[in-house]
């Protein structure tokens, strides 16, 4: 867990403990909708439906991959050109979310291959 970046030993137990077990999730985007990392939207036929379920998901999770967004800016150069290309095109907020984003998708598979986290497949 600690080899993805920005978590070190308490964001690390922080997430590992509100997660529980990472099998009761089905997929990465299940996990990251868990971890309040996507944009909650009720559409159907170009139409919005009904108000958002923004406040659904773990809100802890959600805090502990912001966290660890912005420090992984300041310590992994590949990150921070995704932030700055992504910050071009949009403003700051969305490009840190787009890093947060990352971070549960990157963590639901170093959790379910129980393999080190490769910087070249989350960040080109």
């Amino acid at each position: 867990m600690r080899s993805v970046p920005g978590i070190g030993k308490v964001l690390g137990m922080t997430v590992l403990l509100e997660i529980g077990n990472i099998s009761r999730f089905d997929s990465v985007g299940d996990f990251s909708s868990y971890a309040r990392c996507v944009e909650s939207k009720c559409i159907s036929n170009n139409k919005k439906k009904g108000q958002n379920n923004r406040k659904c998901g773990n809100r802890y999770l959600s805090w502990a991959f912001h966290e660890a967004a912005h420090h992984s800016l300041a310590h992994y150069p590949p990150i921070k050109v995704f932030y700055e290309r992504k910050k071009r095109k949009t403003n700051g907020m969305i490009a840190i979310r787009a890093v947060a984003h990352k971070l549960p998708r990157a963590c639901f598979h170093v959790l379910k291959k129980r393999e080190a986290f490769n910087m070249a497949l989350a960040f080109q």
